[in-house]
């Protein structure tokens, strides 16, 4: 009889911005509860004492909290304020990546260098590629018509073609994400002049640059958000704007109902994954969105922090948490 491998298993995450909908809780208790699961811990950004590793990135050492079957948001709080048993990132075999942003280069660095021997999902070099908006930039033939833009110039200069949305780099949520057409700026219920908006933009876009992207008129049709781990789809449901707004995400006010992935998006999931997992990525979130010929066409690729996979769930009655955490097992036994 071979026997296989049992894994321990550190999440990194922020509980502080958390609510009941938020993935880790499912995900963690199933994940305590998997066969090949020997522990789980968390360790969190939020409680001070982990201020020499998430902030100052001197020692390896956390305060970590067990998951187990008890692992439920309502509770967290009160435990990791209350845990004691601390551990060292060599301590463990996975290291689940469970962080939203601000997540910076350096820390990604730091775990690269400290974490040589653990798996991680996602990999912290594969984020730093992947997690920026310009990383679209490697599918231009399955993605709406888009260029990054440095300066004034560049973006009245892309805005003249079409109406357009202009994206910072490293945001999510829909948030900094704003309409030019006509020379004016629409971010969801406002609206005001490009000069005001490029004067108050200026230092980001110099420094940094920004996506600008053709605006596609069928937005209001939705954007999809398709989960896939370990080169599978599990999952995905189409968000759909609020009543007089063009923006779809569910922070923004969009609304989430369950779809499916078309054959258009199958082909563009084929096409991405192979390029993800050369970078790391095992967990990410797709987006679509309808472009102007009717077809469905990638938006975003999200590769940080992915949600959604207790909703998935529910909505399907598929064993999306289970799936989820068998991608992750199998992904690990392949890096060993």
């Amino acid at each position: 009889m071979i026997l296989m491998k049992k894994y321990k298993f550190l999440a990194l995450t922020d509980h502080s911005g958390h609510s009941g909908e938020n993935s880790l809780y499912a995900l963690l208790r199933t994940l305590s509860a998997h066969e090949r699961t020997k522990s789980v811990s968390v360790a969190t950004r939020a409680d001070a004492r982990n201020a020499p590793f998430f902030r100052d990135m001197q020692t390896t050492e956390v305060v970590i909290l067990p998951a187990d079957e008890n692992f439920v948001f309502e509770t967290a709080a009160d435990r990791f304020h209350a845990a004691t048993d601390r551990a060292r990132l060599e301590d463990f075999d996975v290291v689940l990546m469970r962080l939203p942003r601000p997540v910076s280069d350096e820390f990604l660095d730091f775990l690269t260098d400290k974490g040589n021997k653990q798996t991680f999902i996602n990999d912290p070099q594969g984020i730093r590629k992947t997690s920026t908006k310009k990383f679209l930039l490697r599918f231009p033939e399955v993605c709406p018509d888009m260029r990054m833009v440095h300066n004034e110039e560049e973006v009245k200069a892309f805005a003249d073609r079409f109406p357009i949305v202009l994206k910072p780099l490293k945001e999510y949520g829909g948030k900094g994400v704003v309409k030019i057409q006509n020379g004016r700026v629409n971010h969801g219920d406002t609206d005001y002049s490009l000069a005001e908006y490029l004067a108050v933009i200026k230092i980001e876009l110099e420094r940094d640059g920004y996506l600008a992207m053709k605006f596609l008129k069928n937005v209001t049709q939705g954007d999809k958000r398709i989960i896939v781990v370990n080169g599978q789809i599990l999952a995905a449901s189409l968000r759909l704007p609020a009543a007089d707004s063009w923006l779809c995400n569910v922070a923004q006010g969009g609304t989430s109902v369950p779809a499916e992935p078309d054959a258009e998006e199958r082909k563009i999931i084929k096409k991405i994954v192979p390029v993800l997992k050369e970078e790391g990525i095992l967990i990410f979130g797709a987006d679509t969105l309808t472009d102007d010929d009717g077809k469905r066409v990638l938006s975003e690729v999200n590769t940080l922090s992915i949600g959604g996979f207790p909703q998935a769930q529910e909505q399907t009655g598929r064993p999306v948490l289970r799936q989820a955490i068998d991608g992750i097992i199998e992904y690990a036994d392949s890096m060993r």
